[in-house]
């Protein structure tokens, strides 16, 4: 058989096996199981972990000792960055579930205020006597609206994701290279570094005066990076061109909830009135989980810093600036604070 016939007749072949490997695949009809296929992967569920969590765990010693209520508000998505064919949002509209999260993590007695439907809903029910409860007697009762019945909230956290800025920096290097003939081995090889970041500010406001007692805005980066590498050459009467690469980008959604965490880590530390070092001494410094650039960075302030009139002015490039002394509680306590 000539070289084009074994062509013409492998051709086909090829084609078959392809279909059949592809039926192995998916079934046009459903199985017992109810599924034209089996999906892949099969990771397991874990828990949704930053490197402040469990420093926000640590603090449940101290919230249970003095409990406060708190409640989120709305975290909303100020950027207004979408993607690029309108698909949806580039951040999470969730920052507010984040913030739940995280202080649940801190064991903060938490009181709705972010989705009342439901509750609305069983109170007008009950309003209109068409919710019934068990009794003792097993006979059922309509549900009693009682005076005073839902515990209010002393503090409650609101704020926004307010920036999200693309491709802070990057770099990158290729090269090419290869014989000088027609027929040499080519090859090609290339890679990039780029930086992003996002910005949040949240703020603490006492429930019962409305005052503001504590605002806060952190930002994080987020870097990627994408790497390549490729050969082109010819084999007689055959080529080959292969190429090989990896891409990787800091999940700009985790990076908000690393964020969130870290900012309700510092609120209820101040709030609690935790001991310096008792759950996040070492952030803001070289040994803080998600270390920045900084070579150093001192874990307290001094007096002077803490006490003076433009403390809030400053940076706050540590968590525990307003502690100088040992002793917490004869620190300054938050604006509003209820004792």
């Amino acid at each position: 058989m000539t070289p084009r016939g074994r062509r013409y007749f492998f051709a086909p072949l090829a084609i078959v096996f392809a279909a059949v490997a592809l039926g192995g695949c998916i079934s046009p009809v459903a199985t017992a199981s109810g599924r034209y296929t089996s999906p892949i992967g099969g990771s397991p569920v874990i828990s949704n972990e930053t490197p402040y969590s469990n420093s926000l765990r640590c603090l449940a010693r101290y919230t249970a000792q003095r409990p406060l209520r708190i409640a989120v508000g709305q975290i909303a998505d100020y950027t207004g960055k979408i993607e690029s064919d309108n698909s949806g949002r580039k951040l999470t509209q969730g920052a507010a579930l984040m913030a739940m999260s995280a202080l649940s993590k801190a064991g903060v007695p938490l009181v709705e205020r972010f989705d009342t439907s439901v509750a609305e809903m069983e109170l007008k029910y009950a309003n209109n006597k068409l919710i019934g409860d068990d009794t003792p007697t097993g006979q059922p009762d309509y549900r009693k609206i009682m005076a005073g019945s839902i515990p209010g909230s002393d503090y409650y956290l609101v704020g926004g994701i307010t920036e999200l800025n693309y491709n802070i920096r990057s770099e990158g290097a290729n090269a090419d290279g290869g014989g000088t003939a027609t027929s040499a081995v080519k090859g090609t090889i290339g890679g990039s570094l780029y930086v992003m970041n996002v910005g949040l500010d949240l703020r603490l406001v006492n429930t019962n005066t409305l005052e503001v007692v504590d605002v806060i805005s952190y930002q994080k980066q987020i870097i990627g990076r994408q790497i390549s590498a490729g050969v082109f050459d010819f084999l007689g009467q055959t080529f080959f061109d292969a190429s090989v690469g990896e891409s990787a980008l800091e999940p700009i959604q985790l990076a908000v909830r690393s964020v969130i965490e870290r900012a309700t880590l510092e609120m209820m530390s101040r709030l609690y009135h935790t001991p310096p070092a008792a759950c996040g001494g070492a952030l803001g410094t070289d040994q803080d989980p998600l270390a920045d650039t900084y070579a150093s960075r001192p874990a307290q302030h001094t007096a002077t810093a803490m006490n003076g009139d433009n403390a809030y002015d400053t940076p706050r490039k540590v968590p525990y600036r307003w502690y100088g002394a040992d002793n917490a509680a004869s620190e300054p306590s938050l604006r509003g604070d209820v004792q």
